[in-house]
């Protein structure tokens, strides 16, 4: 399946999968009157509302270029995961407020329902196996938003554990666990949303790649037969995509065919790489006096990787 048909595809389960369970949490939240379920419900609901957000900003970010967006339009992608981020805000501080109220205002209501506790033990599982599913697929498909969409799946198996902690202190005579559990849960909520803000305003900022791939993307250039040095290396974000600039060194009797052989076998080279995107390589002759030292590179070129230079790599982003 390409690309485009899988992550909408991940988009849609993720949507159903939230309306569901809103739908049940809701449901055993009328029944029993259980903060930790109803902030469950309220959880669910949000998750169900911004998915709906996810999908369309998913179809949008994989339709093919057009003459309005040349290189296509996977730059929208970021947005799409500082929406998420902004629907995780909101849960964790609904549910904070939610529970600090509770426990000031002592009118705590918990439920020992064996109902309530099937339902969020069932949520947690659908959770944790929904985290699973988007995770591989961001990386599969190296996606932003999918990857938020993973943080937030995995703050949800928090938050359906804490609500049914809540339910089992009920359970067991002492009711405030209910909003204390929820409390301590909504912190790791908040923070999962400044984990997606910070792992996705480098898209949006032209943030650079991991030294691991700017050190392969030298390599590369280097490891032509005609190039003696390369200085000026500059890789950069693009929305989740990489553009690279680059100055090589060369000996400055080639012909302006072989010149253009060189380069084109360079940026060749270079867009193997996943996630490169455009690839602009600056040629200079020895006798123009532009060889020149460049740390950076020094440095990179020194560096050591995991895996050999001649594995095709997917930079995982910033985070």
């Amino acid at each position: 399946m390409s690309r485009a048909g899988a992550v909408r595809r991940i988009g849609l389960v993720v949507l159903v999968a939230n309306v569901v369970l809103a739908a049940a949490k809701g449901w055993v939240w009328l029944e029993t009157g259980s903060l930790a379920v109803g902030s469950e419900a309220a959880n669910s609901l949000v998750d169900a509302v911004y998915a709906t957000v996810v999908l369309g900003g998913l179809y949008l970010t994989t339709q093919p270029p057009d003459s309005e967006h040349p290189h296509g339009h996977e730059r929208i992608e970021p947005f799409v995961a500082l929406a998420i981020a902004l629907g995780i805000f909101l849960t964790g501080g609904t549910v904070l407020w939610q529970s600090v109220t509770a426990i000031f205002s002592d009118t705590v209501t918990a439920t020992e329902s064996p109902i309530a506790i099937a339902v969020l033990a069932g949520a947690a599982l659908a959770k944790a196996g929904l985290y699973r599913y988007s995770l591989s697929a961001s990386r599969t498909h190296d996606s932003p938003a999918l990857a938020a969409t993973a943080l937030d799946n995995r703050n949800d198996v928090l938050t359906a554990g804490a609500a049914l902690v809540g339910v089992l202190g009920a359970r067991f005579g002492v009711p405030l666990l209910d909003p204390l559990a929820a409390a301590l849960v909504s912190l790791g909520i908040l923070y999962t949303g400044i984990e997606v803000v910070r792992d996705n305003v480098p898209y949006l900022v032209g943030g650079a790649p991991s030294e691991a791939l700017q050190r392969r993307i030298l390599r590369r250039a280097l490891a032509h037969p005609d190039v003696e040095g390369a200085h000026d290396v500059i890789a950069h974000y693009v929305g989740p995509e990489i553009d690279v600039s680059i100055h090589i060194e060369v000996e400055g009797n080639r012909t302006l065919r072989e010149a253009h052989d060189i380069e084109s076998a360079i940026v060749a080279s270079i867009q193997a790489l996943d996630p490169i995107d455009d690839v602009f390589v600056h040629i200079d002759p020895k006798e123009l006096g532009e060889w020149k030292r460049d740390p950076d590179a020094d440095r990179l070129v020194r560096g050591t990787d995991e895996q050999p230079d001649d594995e095709s790599t997917v930079d995982r982003g910033p985070g």
